[in-house]
């Protein structure tokens, strides 16, 4: 017989199927896993690490190439003394702590700005090497790390000079919010800079003392665990197709103080793009964020309740398993051995009839049949004893009832797990740490959409300089065009006379309204009627009368600042709480989806002390819970008058809370519970329910005296076994009934 089809498969495969559901619901609903944090505020201090690896490695890049960048356009214009160099450098970026520059042949310092650098370090003989420019990391005399980034001055007859920048490897812009730590840690586990915690000398008591040297212990400890774990390739510490950051990272406990735990998150320095390598990623840091959290081991049910839910499902399990046994499988097995036996010839004995349904219908099919066989007329036979197969209680229950049933016994089961047990309400318990972390990212995340437009506005001031009084487009359009292939953020980037006209160009097709001249504002929005927001950046040329070099940002460079995993919806959004920019789909100036995200806005932008601070709120409307904060644009540059507000909220839900988890389990298994049985019934309907009713119907019209109808058997299964018997029962009668045929013509 099939291996797919019968009786037995559908029947032992939902016994067995049944029975891992009752194992899965007592380990997952009434386990013992108790943990000492919720798994979302571990995947929260990941997620934070992730930031702080992705800014500092894009700061750290983006000094290293605006240094290259400087110097190549103070290459491709007449040669300027080094301290003129030093000083449109310091006018147009302040993101070094010291620059030189240095005669290469001779060693000489030629001019220096800011903080001194360590030069004895550089090796001048290895500049000339493959890599010889390539950013190194030293310390100082007082133990801090500096990055010295590198790039030559090279004019026609003049000896060459080295310029040479430092940078810090603190973190810009890294909102850490109370009781947090952050720290830069290289390869063999060392700390080469962090923020967080207190010097010693700055602590007042002997408990404050105390949290210090165990902080500072703490924070060691995780160094060297996460410099250990970032030798591992990413593909190995993260689940398959997880996605979202692209270098190794994870979380770690650490050990208990006063009712807090310690908990981190680490993440390496990684290229934006896959299997990229940048000037940052090459140094081998690691970011290790640190925070304490109240420690709590409180579950979110009871562990009975998945043992009661297991054994229920046993029970119900047993029950629908005994009534295919003793209504389906053994009716239709004795239907079988009934029917080989009358096909052997073996009609001395009547057929035992089963009770109900088309086993009964056959039963009594065969039994008529028999008589037939034993001399009775076509169509007759006498029933036996029990109700009659033409009764309509039988032909209405029938085996499709009895699946009904069972149907209805499992869903009794799983439909309330599914949809009624173990429902997180609005009392659901959520981490005050988890909303303090949806602050200090988003608040994070602005200073990066800040600092990001900044730069681009510095980068347009630093061209629009090597411009100057250049008479001709053809040089102009060249350095715009080198330009706009060294900075994707531009979409468009084209120099604009006072009275509105393009006198050089690079890019797409400008969207500045024709005739109208250079704006007052470093940055603006030009029109709040388009379909896509244009954002725009403004630096006088030196020399033209009022022109303006313009570079037009793509929106999409915007967009991409925002997508961080574990933060949900994030939207920027102007002075006017209008959608600049957005993480996911959005209409451009449309407004925020909920008037309390509005409120939330403009309480953010209420100045404290000095200025705005960023906001984090826990909304709880009914059943749902959510997560919101808003973050305004502080700190000075250029992007700091468009007034913008970098808002994010998520819901609560999809997070790894107990009660959700719990939630999400219980729903996994009426699930299953649903899909088992119809999968199983299903499959038991197609293969014997149907194929027996039919079968039903022809043994009645058989034994009725129809002997022309060919009965085929469906599957090679017990049914196909019974029909092959009748088959073989309706040849025997059509000879039986030639032959009765013939002898009353001889008798004739």
């Amino acid at each position: 017989m099939s291996l797919l089809g019968g009786i037995r498969p559908p029947i032992a495969v939902l016994s067995a199927l049944l029975l891992a559901l009752a194992g899965i619901t007592a380990i997952g609903l009434g386990g013992t896993n108790d943990e000492r944090l919720p798994e979302a505020v571990l995947t929260s201090q990941q997620h934070f690490a992730e930031d702080g690896a992705i800014a500092l490695r894009a700061s750290l890049d983006e000094s290293v190439t605006d240094l290259e960048r400087a110097a190549g356009l103070f290459n491709a214009a007449a040669p300027v003394s080094a301290d003129t160099v030093l000083d449109k450098i310091s006018s147009v970026y302040q993101k070094w702590r010291g620059t030189a520059v240095v005669e290469i042949a001779s060693g000489k310092l030629l001019a220096a700005r800011g903080e001194n650098l360590p030069l004895t370090a550089i090796d001048r003989a290895k500049l000339s090497e493959e890599g010889g420019l390539a950013p190194r990391m030293v310390r100082l005399q007082n133990g801090e790390t500096r990055l010295l980034s590198f790039a030559l001055l090279s004019w026609e007859g003049k000896p060459q000079q080295l310029l040479v920048a430092s940078s810090s490897l603190r973190f810009p812009g890294i909102s850490l919010g109370d009781f947090r730590a952050i720290a830069v840690v290289e390869s063999t586990g060392t700390i080469l800079s962090s923020d967080g915690i207190p010097e010693p000398e700055q602590v007042l008591t002997d408990l404050q003392r105390e949290e210090v040297a165990r902080s500072n212990k703490q924070l060691k400890a995780f160094a060297e665990t996460a410099a250990a774990k970032a030798a591992t390739h990413p593909l190995k510490t993260k689940e398959f197709g997880s996605g979202g950051f692209r270098g190794v990272s994870g979380s770690m406990i650490g050990d208990e103080f006063q009712g807090d735990l310690a908990a981190a998150g680490y993440a390496t320095l990684t290229a934006p793009e896959p299997g990229g390598t940048t000037y940052a990623t090459s140094l081998g840091l690691t970011v290790v964020a640190m925070v304490n959290v109240a420690e709590g081991t409180a579950r979110a049910t009871d562990p009975i309740f998945g043992i009661a839910a297991a054994g229920a499902l046993l029970v119900i399990g047993a029950l629908a398993v005994t009534l295919l046994l003793g209504v389906v499988q053994r009716p239709l097995l004795r239907l079988f051995l009934e029917s080989r036996r009358l096909n052997r010839g073996d009609l001395r004995r009547p057929v035992t009839v089963p009770r109900f349904g088309e086993a009964a219908r056959i039963g009594h099919a065969l039994e008529r049949l028999r008589q037939q066989m034993l001399g009775a007329p076509a169509g007759d036979g006498a029933a036996p004893e029990g109700p009659s197969p033409a009764g309509g209680r039988l032909r209405r229950i029938g085996i499709r009832g009895l699946l009904i049933v069972c149907a209805v016994l499992l869903a009794a089961w799983s439909v309330p797990l599914g949809l009624v047990l173990n429902r997180a309400d609005a009392t659901a318990v959520v981490p005050q740490q988890l909303v303090n972390d949806q602050r200090e990212r988003t608040d994070t995340l602005t200073d990066r959409v800040r600092r990001a437009l900044n730069e681009g506005h510095a980068d347009l001031v630093s061209v629009a300089s090597l411009i100057g009084d250049r008479t001709t487009a053809e040089d102009m359009t060249t350095v715009l065009e080198r330009t706009a292939a060294e900075h994707l953020r531009y979409r468009s980037l084209y120099v604009l006379s006072p009275d509105g006209e393009v006198l050089a160009r690079a890019g797409e097709e400008p969207q500045h309204p024709a005739g109208r001249g250079p704006g007052d504002d470093a940055i603006t929005v030009l029109d709040d009627k388009a379909k896509e927001p244009t954002v725009v950046g403004y630096a006088e040329v030196p020399g033209r009368r009022g022109a303006a070099l313009v570079g037009e940002f793509r929106i999409d460079f915007l967009n991409s600042l925002l997508r961080r995993p574990g933060l949900g919806q994030v939207r920027v959004v102007d002075d006017k709480k209008r959608v600049i920019a957005g993480n996911t789909g959005y209409l451009a100036f449309e407004k925020l989806p909920s008037e309390r995200l509005d409120v939330l806005v403009d309480s953010s932008n209420v100045k404290v002390g000095m200025s705005p601070r960023p906001g984090g709120v826990l909304y709880r409307d009914g059943g749902e819970v959510q997560m919101a904060a808003a973050a305004p644009f502080v700190g000075g540059g250029a992007a700091k008058p468009l007034g913008w507000t970098v808002v994010s909220w998520q819901p609560v839900n999809g997070l790894a809370i107990p009660e959700y988890r719990m939630q999400n389990r219980t729903t996994l298994a009426g699930i299953l519970g649903l899909t088992a049985a119809a999968a199983c019934l299903g499959w038991l309907h197609i293969v014997v329910v149907r194929p027996l009713r039919e079968l039903a119907r022809q043994a009645e019209a058989l034994a009725d005296g129809d002997r022309r109808t060919v009965l085929y058997p469906r599957h090679h299964d017990e049914v196909g076994a019974v029909t092959r018997s009748l088959e073989l029962i309706r040849q025997a009668l059509q000879e039986q009934q030639r032959r009765d045929g013939a002898n009353q013509v001889g008798r004739n």
